[in-house]
């Protein structure tokens, strides 16, 4: 037995033995700030509405012509026109995936800035792509546009990266800056706009002007990251290419039913949405005026803070029942930092306690 397993794992590819599963905290019993979810469920006569309109779904099908639908209408809801290409993908991972397989040929480089979407750098490693990881500004966490511009120079990557705010700094970055970056990319350009609800702008415009620029969306911050539901925006000849990588039936009826659902009900999540930008400025005035903690400004639903030692108030914070993102491990820019989900008021309010609590 023991033979044969080795013999079956020495088939593995020794990258992939080396490297580590993605690892989601525990969160039972404890206030979940940690991954950058809605906090809001459906209201109780919505939740039964769907529950019924899902229940009468037929299970026993493939999913079929349902799933164009809904990206035709994911792309509406985004204000674009049907000459725009739109893909679907299980998650904005799942079309990262594709995204890197379609460019994934021999010498081909992956960029993005750093510290960033830590599954940039995975995936492009899934596919054996090197990935070249371009600092931020430390002071700011801004754009370093003469460093981009040089490692696309000298790079000349196949496919760029460039979240729209980004995670986890939640930082909006200089809209010409990217548009300087946009025309000097020799390739696929990618705006990441998962946050895009709880910001104040959005790269529309720039797909529009640049054909190598696609904008990519997610429903999981708009309330439903447990569907998994992410689309892909631009230019139909370069999106087709992503399409014909898209595994046939990856969202699954139920999936694309909640996702129909949601958009019947965008006002409730428009107003989910306001509520947690007012939470979020609420939330960077108090830690701004709290000792011993830095908070950066935030165009996401989170925001990034350096604390005197992040592993400790990581532990403190979740030993009061908060659980939080030690983010201090992922790059050197983010040296005892910690990532805050903006919760509801009552959650932010328990937070906000907690941290003083563990700073006294």
């Amino acid at each position: 037995m023991t033979a044969a397993l080795d013999k079956a794992l020495a088939q593995i590819r020794p990258d992939v033995r080396a490297a580590h599963a993605y690892v989601v905290q525990p969160s039972a019993g404890v206030i979940k700030l940690d991954a950058m979810e809605n906090p809001y469920r459906l209201p109780p006569e919505l939740q039964q509405a769907l529950g019924e309109r899902l229940g009468a779904l037929a299970l026993n099908r493939y999913p079929a012509e349902r799933t164009a639908q809904l990206a035709r209408a994911l792309a509406r809801h985004a204000g674009v026109g049907d000459d725009v290409g739109v893909t679907l993908g299980n998650g904005s991972d799942e079309l990262i995936g594709l995204l890197t397989i379609a460019v994934a040929r021999p010498g081909a480089t992956v960029l993005a800035p750093v510290p960033g979407f830590v599954m940039y750098e995975a995936l492009a490693g899934q596919q054996r792509l090197e990935f070249i990881g371009v600092p931020l500004r430390a002071d700011d966490f801004q754009l370093d546009e003469g460093a981009m511009l040089a490692a696309i120079d000298k790079h000349q990557p196949a496919l760029i990266h460039l979240a729209y705010p980004n995670n986890p700094t939640a930082t909006l970055w200089d809209a010409a800056v990217i548009e300087r970056i946009a025309k000097a990319a020799p390739g696929v350009v990618v705006m990441d706009e998962a946050y895009q609800p709880f910001a104040s702008a959005d790269s529309l415009a720039l797909m529009a002007r640049q054909p190598n620029v696609l904008v990519m969306r997610t429903m999981s911050k708009f309330g439903l990251a447990g569907v998994r539901i992410g689309y892909l925006l631009g230019a139909a000849e370069l999106v087709n290419q992503i399409e014909k990588l898209r595994p046939p039936y990856n969202i699954s009826v139920l999936n694309a039913e909640a996702a129909f659902f949601a958009l019947e009900h965008a006002e409730v999540y428009a107003a989910q949405a306001a509520e947690l930008r007012q939470q979020r400025e609420r939330l960077f005035a108090a830690l701004q005026a709290m000792p011993g903690i830095t908070p950066w400004p935030s165009q996401g639903n989170m925001i990034l803070a350096r604390v005197q030692d992040a592993a400790a108030t990581f532990a403190a914070l979740k030993a009061h029942g908060v659980l939080i993102k030690n983010v201090s491990a992922l790059h050197p820019l983010l040296a005892n930092c910690v990532r805050l989900t903006v919760g509801t008021p009552d959650e932010n309010t328990s937070l906000l306690q907690a941290l003083e609590a563990c700073l006294s």
